[in-house]
């Protein structure tokens, strides 16, 4: 067997174990990893080209990186304590089994966005975007939001903010 047949077969070999480990949603993380470092390059990109890059901007967008791993933690928290709810409390029970949904909507959420991020940085930097692509993004974000609005009930339902 040659060397690029031997490479082939462990990285074929390496995705299955952590499909197998992670499953689907491990693969949506790291999407959502791989997204936001892209964002990040390409926005840095973006700023260098126009000559307007700087440290306290770039570490601005660190920090707003590191705010949405919280908030994708709280919402892996949440999933946990909902699927330990169902699981543990009498008289409570679906017609399916529960084991995540909001994580994974909100790390699709953060994906979209960051995509649409990076389209604007490539834009940025010089590059043609078909506008449909763009329009596509946008559309499915706010297909995303319209499902994570679902769960807060109609409108009599929602909280009153001078509560």
């Amino acid at each position: 067997m040659d060397k690029v047949t031997e490479i082939k077969a462990a990285v074929a070999a390496g995705v299955a174990v952590l499909t197998a480990l992670w499953g689907w949603f491990g693969w949506v993380v790291v999407l959502y990893v791989a997204c936001m470092i892209g964002d990040y390059l390409t926005g840095t990109a973006a700023a260098m080209r126009k000559g307007e890059w700087s440290s306290k901007e770039a570490r601005d967008g660190i920090w707003h990186k590191f705010g949405s791993i919280v908030v994708v933690l709280v919402s892996g928290a949440a999933d946990l304590l909902l699927g330990t709810i169902i699981e543990h409390i009498p008289g409570i029970t679906l017609p399916f089994e529960y084991t995540v949904l909001i994580c994974p909507v909100v790390v699709i959420w953060y994906i979209l966005t960051e995509l649409g991020s990076i389209v604007e940085n490539a834009v940025a930097l010089g590059a043609p975007c078909p506008p449909w692509l763009a329009t596509i993004i946008d559309k499915t974000l706010d297909a995303v939001d319209a499902a994570g609005d679902l769960g807060q009930g109609s409108e009599e339902d929602k909280p009153n903010e001078s509560d």
